[in-house]
Order: C-alpha cells, then structure tokens, then sequence
C-alpha cells in the first residue's frame, strides 16, 4: 500500500494495466501476424506515461500479476517516472494482455485477455486516503466502472478527491466487450447501445469536474441517441468541462451551456496527420490536455496540446512508447513537421528517441573486453586452445563486477565471437551499460563481422545492449574509401533506430593520418552531416584541450542530446592513460572511458599460458580496472556513487 505521508502529485489514474503486444507486420490481418513488439497499455497506464512524459507528477492505482508481465508493467513505468506506490501485486491473478494489429487505415482489431485478470481485481482496499488526497486530480476510467468491486474503488477515490480538494476527470474510454456487449473478436468495435451501462456512468457524471469522450461515448454516457442530445444531458448532470474528441477533426470544449450549435465551443487548433493507428490516441490526447489544464493554460491552449499529441499517437504505431515527451512536443509546435506521417521526420524522432532512452548515464567507466584478433594473437603465442578465450572474459567480467560492486556508472563491452558465456555471466551483475562490436575486426573499408544485413542480427539483441562499431576513418581519406565507410556507418545509423537498440560508434583516425587538433571535429562534422547521431562516440585520447573544445562544439551544435564520449586506451600504459583524463578535465562531452589491454593484455597472457589461476587473473584485472576508474573519478573531481 501507499505510504501514508505520499509525496505531492499532480494525477493519479486508475484502472487498467495491461502488456499490449502490437503486431509488428502492418496492412495485415491479426491472424498473419508473425512478430508483435511489447509495450505498456490499458487507458489510465497509458496517461500516466504520458503525462510523466509531459513533466507531471503521475502515479497509477491498479493490480498486476505477480510474474514478468507484471514486473514489466511495474518496471517499465518506474523508468518513465510514474508513482508505482499504489500498483498491488495480485498473487492470484495473470496480468492483462491485449493483441492488437493495424489491419488498414483507422481499422484495428484486437483481442483483450482478461478473463479474471488482476486489474480488475481493483478494491476498495486498494485506494489510500493520503494517496488520493495527495493528488491535484484524479482520472477515474469508464471500463472500472463495470464491475462492483472496481466501480467501489473508483467511487472511494473520487470521495477523497472531493474531500480533498482535487479534481476528477473522467475518462469515459468506453469499451463495449469488457462490458460482456461484445465479443472475443470485437475487441475494436467502439459502440453498442446499453441502458445498463448509460445508467451507471450517469451516476458518475455529476462528481466530475472534466469529462473526456468521443462522440460515442459521450452517448453512452448520456444515454442519448445523439451528440448534441448527448452534451445537453450531460450539461444537466454536471458543471464538468466537457471535451468531445472528434478524431482527425480534433475537438470541441464547451465550458458552460450548450447550445443548439455543436460547433459553438471552444476549438484547439488541429494538425494534419497522416493516420496510421487511431489504437492509444485518446490517451495522448489526454496527456496532453491534463498538461495544459493541470498548468493552468487556457482551454484552447490545452485543447491544442491534446490535439498535438494526439497527432503524435496516430501517426506511429505503438501505443504509450510513441507518445511524445515534453521537449518533443514543444519542438513540433513551434516547428511543425514537413511530413503528414510524424515517424517519418528525423529531427522529431531523434529528439523522441533521445528523450525517451531507458535511463540516464552521466558517466561511464568500461572495462572493453570485446576484442577478438587481439587475444586470438595471446592465445597462439602461448600456444593455447582458442576456445579458452570465452573462459578468460568471463573471469574479466567477474573482475569488472568486483569493482564495480552494485554501483551506477559501470559497463563493459564484450563480443559476440567469444564473449557469449561472458554475456551471461554480466547479466547476472547489477551493470549500467553493455557494449557489443559489430565490425569485422581490422575491417577497412568497414564491413561487419557476421552478416552485411546488420538489421536482421540487431533485431535479436536485448533492447538495453548497445551497438559499438569501431571504423578506421579519416577526413583526409581518398573520397571513394570515405563514401564507402559512410554509406556503412549510414546503414548501421538507420538499423540501430529501426530495431531500437543505441549505438557507439568509434572512430580512429590516428593510425591512417595525421592527428591533429581539427581531425577528429571534421571526421565527425562529415558523419553529422550524413545525418549519423550516435548515442555515444568512442575517440582516441588528445593531450591538447582546444582540441576537445573543438570536439565538443561539433557535438553540441549537432546533437545536443548525445550522451557524449568515452575515450579508449589503444593498449597505453597506465600513467599515459591518466594523464589523457585529466586532459579532460574541463572536457564535459567526455563522460567516461572504456579501456581493455592495459588491463587484461598481461593477466590473460599468463593466464592462456597456464601461469596464474582464475582467481589470480580476477584479481590481477580488477586491480588494475580499480587503478584507473580511481584515476577518473579523480580527474573529475568525483567518487564512485
């Protein structure tokens, strides 16, 4: 339960949670689906992402089940920074799940699983008096309303608002077959006629002080037969703002009597959107609303951001993943889009993709023990099995971990070749960050290790490793090798975003050139240019600080939302690469560093020599991973967290 003292909140949403699995392959029917990508989903789950999203303060009230759908729910909106206080685990229940696909146009058929599911199992028990009464406003949701039980929960809530001085919204997301009006497959159909259900919802109406519906909804909420019958019924009920959502035509707010002119209200302004999945736009849309209603905006401001998100829900295929984020928003309605079809314009959905990313690291400190001829080269001079390899980088992990010890900042980048017992060995430690290279060791012109069709291989890592991809590039290179690297570096650029995964890449260019102070910044001025923005770079060391500042600029100028750069240790010894941080002291695009052979090339040659145990290396690696992390931290002034 709550804590009883709760921290200040600006909405609590109540109701539905569910794991919506969204077929991946569009125009299709639901049953040819082959892939479905997983997300949050149910109506108040998705308003609270979505206003966090926003910069509210959100939380949400309801059950999940106590396995991983569960735990994804819980965890998924932790990152997004909704309130998970008054989320109760339900030992007895299985977390709702919903299929969903984008047949054609504004035609989307579904299939809820939710027979007996958790949040349904919503109960009075369920909602804390200070939790409430911490909020500014309340959502309270149409489908919660349709059982005993959860319509007592909502109905507390709503005392306790009231009591308390908060808003209620009321949410009417009317969905026929949760109701027992339609069936298995009508999950999609938005309207069937019922006393029943118009009956109930009248007696929430008069305790609201927003209420949200499309046109059928405000019908089944009035039980009218018509729109303009159906506000004049309500109208009666309640003193409520009244917001009539009218798809792609935006919407009407009417504030006080309602006319016989159903356009006689006030009208947000609207935004030519190309519809590609109406699935989650009325949860957007009110994202956005309770943005400018809860900050004190004018009604037609408000209605204008709703209307804005909305756009943004439509036009892109998920539900709560897709809604945008405040800095996103913003940049569209000052910028507007060229593109009728939002996921098609770049410089949006990099800001998306930046603001969105699963949590933050301001620093980083890599042990890299992705490399493959290297220790290929150690184990044939020691005469050693190759296969030993993959049993020398799980002992670097476990070294790693040993410094690292639980602490934030922490990663490493480990290969594919034969780094895959070393990946598992690293899922079970509490790291910040993991790395894998894609490029063909030495590779120049770039090519990748296992398959040029880098999409395919990405589409089967997890969502929270990063690509690393090391190319040998220089801006002085004859023009035919530089289109060659580019048009490589272009293709990985764009699958990283189509799969979702970030991306390092690593530029080195003092092994074919001259190293200069304008090298790097005019290597990445070229791949900037080309559209590349990489979540992180990985750059050689520079002893001369304006060559940082040039780097940096670069950078902030394009991609003000890159994490920044990590620097690597091209097998330095130790004392060099201390002095390469503290030249970056005043550098704060550097962020970190991921060095591997100073620390492993000795402890795995005599450890592939059979000279040392596998404890003697752990140690003899963590060592020396320890020496260098303290020499960062104290180039910059910091400790360990």
């Amino acid at each position: 339960m709550p804590r009883a003292n709760a921290e200040a909140l600006d909405v609590v949403t109540i109701g539905r949670a569910s794991v919506d699995l969204y077929g991946q392959q569009i125009g299709t029917r639901l049953e040819d689906i082959g892939s479905f990508a997983k997300s949050v989903g149910g109506c108040p789950a998705n308003i609270a992402i979505g206003t966090a999203r926003l910069g509210l303060k959100s939380a949400l009230i309801t059950r999940v089940g106590d396995e991983q759908m569960g735990r994804f729910i819980k965890e998924q909106l932790a990152r997004e920074g909704v309130a998970t206080a008054g989320i109760a685990t339900d030992p007895e229940r299985l977390t709702a799940l919903v299929l969903l696909a984008v047949e054609e146009e504004g035609v989307s058929p579904m299939i809820f699983y939710r027979s007996d599911c958790a949040d349904m199992a919503l109960s009075e028990d369920n909602i804390d008096e200070a939790f409430i009464a911490s909020a500014r406003a309340i959502v309270v949701t149409g489908t919660h309303f349709s059982r005993p039980n959860s319509d007592a929960a909502q109905r507390k809530a709503i005392r306790i608002a009231k009591a308390n001085g908060g808003k209620v919204v009321f949410d009417i997301d009317y969905r026929p077959n949760l109701w027992g009006l339609a069936g298995h497959a009508e999950g999609f159909e938005r309207y069937v006629k019922s006393d029943k259900v118009s009956g109930q919802l009248k007696t929430v109406l008069p305790n609201c002080d927003l209420i949200v519906g499309t046109e059928e909804e405000i019908m089944i909420a009035s039980g009218a037969d018509d729109v303009l019958g159906a506000l004049k019924t309500i109208r009666n009920l309640s003193p409520a703002t009244i917001v009539l959502k009218r798809g792609a035509m935006g919407c009407i707010v009417y504030d006080g009597a309602i006319n016989d002119d159903l356009e006689d209200g006030i009208v947000g302004k609207g935004f030519p959107i190309e519809v590609f999945n109406v699935l989650g736009a009325g949860d957007a849309f009110m994202s956005g609303l309770l943005r400018g209603w809860l900050g004190g905006e004018s009604l037609e401001t408000a209605a204008t951001w709703a209307n804005a998100c909305g756009a943004f829900a439509v036009s892109r295929l998920l539900c709560s993943p897709e809604y945008p984020t405040w800095e996103e928003l913003q940049f569209f309605l000052k910028n507007g889009s060229p593109h009728r079809a939002l996921r098609k314009d770049a410089a949006i959905n990099h800001i998306h993709w930046a603001t969105t990313r699963r949590r933050e690291i301001p620093s980083l400190m890599a042990l890299a023990i992705d490399h493959r001829v290297q220790l290929e080269d150690i184990a044939a001079r020691c005469g050693a099995d190759e296969a030993r390899i993959r049993d020398f980088k799980v002992l670097a992990v476990k070294a790693a971990a040993k410094v690292a010890a639980g602490r934030d900042g922490y990663g490493m980048l480990i290969d594919e070749k034969h780094g895959r017992e070393a990946m598992f060995e690293f899922a079970h430690h509490p790291f910040a960050w993991l790395g894998r290279p894609v490029e063909l060791p030495g590779s120049r012109p770039l090519r990748f290790e296992f398959s040029q069709d880098i999409g395919s291989q990405l589409a089967e890592w997890p969502v929270d490793h990063c690509i690393k991809c090391l190319c040998f590039y220089h801006p002085d290179d004859p023009e035919a090798l530089k289109q060659e690297q580019q048009a490589k570096l272009r293709t990985l650029f764009e699958a990283a975003r189509k799969v979702g995964r970030e991306l390092l890449v690593e530029i080195i260019a003092g092994k074919h050139g001259t190293l200069s102070e304008d090298t790097v910044p005019r290597a990445l001025q070229e791949l900037y240019d080309l559209g590349i923005k990489p979540d992180w770079w990985k750059l050689e060391p520079h002893a001369s600080a304006a060559a940082w500042d040039a780097i940096g600029k670069v950078i902030d100028k394009n991609d003000p939302w890159c994490r920044g750069v990590v620097l690597l240790g091209l097998e330095a010894p130790q004392d060099e690469l201390e002095a390469a941080f503290a030249a970056t002291a005043n550098a704060p695009v550097v962020k970190g560093f991921a060095v591997g052979r100073t620390i492993f090339a000795e402890p795995a040659e005599k450890w592939l020599a059979g000279q040392i145990s596998d404890e003697a290396a752990v140690s003899d690696m963590a060592e020396r991973f320890e020496k260098l992390t303290k020499a960062w931290l104290a180039a910059r002034g910091r400790k360990a967290a």
